[in-house]
């Protein structure tokens, strides 16, 4: 599922957590140990009104595993609150990282394109990246409990790009769950459905993530040198294009970004793709340069990667 781009190589991967980079084993010991029927852990943890709400940062995650708890109690008599406590304290475990999966960013991140994670997550995610070493094998993590909106939501996608400061044309979006790539897709997001390693494996190397040449079919120009001055109206990007060109940058074309996802123009991003300086020099040489320019209409800029 391929957004519109600029560039057929993307400079940002956007990557799930869950099901992608960690694993987790079978909760069955554990509900062996507390004398629990199967997929019970699960079933009280992940049920919607006691999940949601840490998703989102309505709750903490100590909060959620005393909604848990009581939820394992309400629903199986046998057990008692201690035990049910206990059971769930082990249930929600930091996990293990998946080595394939690891290599795979590594080698991502080796090629000069950022990573930056995009998970459900409670107020533990930290901790738990910390424990893993996650934390220093990627460039930036969002959390749905840090802003709010949870995938497949829309606006979780808008926020993250946001917060990561990135235009969509240049991010790829890889998932293990079908409807959260089809929502990021909706939103002109490239998504790729990653529910094994050798998909995740497949959908970077046809996007020259893995190569060292770009994708068929993608741009030979090296996009890495050029750069976007990403702003939020389009005749404020006109103007700065016009600007632009007249000074002897170039091409200074403007494109519209449906970053929000909206129909409505008031609502998309529009960005102004720059090549060179008026010297001939790669635009993203003089990034300081267009920031200034950038911060005069509250924009940002960013390299097409």
């Amino acid at each position: 599922m391929r957004g519109e781009g600029l560039s057929g190589r993307p400079s940002l991967l956007l990557l799930d957590l869950d099901g992608v980079l960690r694993r987790f084993g079978s909760a069955a010991p554990v509900e062996d140990r507390y004398d629990l029927p199967r997929d019970s852990l699960a079933a009280a943890a992940f049920a919607a009104d006691v999940l949601g709400p840490a998703l989102v940062g309505d709750i903490d995650a100590e909060q959620w595993w005393a909604a848990a708890r009581d939820r394992l109690v309400a629903d199986h008599s046998t057990v008692d609150t201690e035990a049910a406590g206990a059971a769930m304290r082990a249930f929600m475990r930091p996990g293990e990282v998946v080595p394939e999966a690891l290599e795979l960013v590594r080698a991502v991140r080796g090629t000069g394109c950022r990573v930056a994670l995009l998970t459900n997550a409670t107020s533990r995610l930290e901790d738990d990246l910390r424990l893993l070493g996650l934390d220093r094998e990627v460039d930036a993590v969002v959390s749905s409990e840090r802003i709010g909106r949870a995938k497949p939501d829309p606006e979780a996608y808008r926020r993250a790009l946001r917060v990561l400061q990135h235009s969509p044309a240049t991010t790829l979006f890889c998932d293990d769950t079908a409807e959260n790539v089809v929502a990021a897709a909706g939103l002109g997001i490239d998504a790729a459905h990653v529910p094994t390693t050798g998909s995740l494996r497949e959908a970077l190397r046809a996007r020259g993530l893995l190569d060292a040449d770009p994708a068929p079919g993608g741009s030979t120009v090296d996009t890495q040198l050029q750069a976007l001055v990403v702003l939020h109206d389009k005749d404020e990007a006109e103007e700065l294009a016009g600007e632009l060109l007249a000074e002897g940058w170039a091409p200074c074309t403007v494109h519209r970004e449906l970053l929000a996802g909206e129909d409505d123009a008031e609502d998309a991003d529009w960005v102004v793709l720059v090549e060179t300086t008026p010297d001939g020099l790669p635009a993203i040489h003089s990034q300081d340069q267009l920031e200034l320019l950038a911060d005069r209409y509250d924009g940002f800029v960013t390299d097409t990667g």
